[in-house]
């Protein structure tokens, strides 16, 4: 009998700093000045993300594929992951919000990922989320077979993205 999975996720922490280091090419660790809030950060190729202490998201470095281009939200973001050129970001009802490169529908949500969602999960070109019934769903490219969720895969309770490959 599988227990369902419930989870909290609180962005209300003490302040904090961002400090980045590494390749530069795209920008991508000239973190701004203004991140003294910062409560989760994500790094993508030649991007960087940060959720701040009040729910929004501010990103900076290369944005050729709008994966700095943040989207508005009335609803505060909760979660994120920065996949190589495309982000992935909880809002507090637990919905999906995905921008950035789509050459692999690694932004086309599916429907079994609207709501109820956890955590999430990039890689190159692909996305991936963990639902409160602790399932796991993936989408984008699927040519290494990195989006094939093992059928009867239950009882998540972590998901991870490589470049890739899935783990849960």
């Amino acid at each position: 009998c599988a227990l369902p999975i419930s989870g909290r996720v609180s962005v209300l922490r003490l302040p904090s700093w961002v400090v980045a280091w590494g390749d530069n090419s795209g920008g991508q660790t000239n973190a701004p000045n203004n991140l003294a809030d910062a409560v989760a950060v994500a790094g993508g190729d030649y991007h960087s993300l940060a959720l701040r202490h009040n729910g929004t998201l501010i990103a900076w470095g290369y944005n050729g594929d709008g994966q700095t281009t943040v989207p508005t939200n009335s609803l505060r973001f909760v979660s994120i992951a920065a996949g190589a050129a495309h982000n992935l970001a909880i809002t507090e009802n637990g919905s999906l919000v995905a921008w950035g490169r789509n050459d692999y529908g690694q932004l086309n949500i599916p429907s079994a990922a609207t709501n109820n969602v956890l955590a999430v999960a990039a890689g190159d070109s692909h996305s991936l989320a963990l639902l409160g019934s602790g399932t796991a769903v993936a989408w984008g490219d699927n040519s290494l077979g990195q989006t094939s969720v093992p059928q009867g895969l239950s009882g998540v309770r972590a998901i991870a993205a490589g470049r890739e490959d899935s783990l849960a």
